[in-house]
């Protein structure tokens, strides 16, 4: 796959992730703490994807990388917040599972890149 093809699919990929963490941010309770937790989670999570896709447009190469760290930043931000919703018990793990999987997995892909 060459590096076109590969960021296509990850822009995909991280506007999916996007979608997912809105859906799952809608099943937070309605309390002050939920509403806090709930709005931190939909910005970092979607944020990904957005910073991605302007890391695909970038001036430079330092912009580049200044967008793909910024992805990395907001990855760990959102894995951050989905450990704090498993350690509440809002939700269910068995639901919680595949999204944190997720971003885990974009966490090292942005990491990865940003090393390169």
């Amino acid at each position: 796959m060459d590096n076109k093809e590969f960021g296509r699919k990850l822009e995909k990929r991280t506007r999916e992730f996007a979608v997912r963490i809105i859906r799952l941010s809608a099943k937070l309770p309605n309390t002050p703490e939920g509403k806090v937790v709930r709005n931190q989670l939909t910005k970092a999570g979607t944020s990904i994807g957005a910073n991605y896709r302007e890391a695909n447009r970038a001036r430079s190469k330092a912009d580049f990388k200044n967008k793909i760290s910024i992805c990395e930043s907001e990855a760990s931000e959102t894995q951050y917040w989905l450990e704090i919703i498993r350690d509440v018990k809002w939700i269910s793990l068995d639901y919680l599972e595949p999204e944190y999987k997720e971003c885990s997995e974009l966490l090292a892909i942005f990491t990865s890149i940003g090393k390169n």
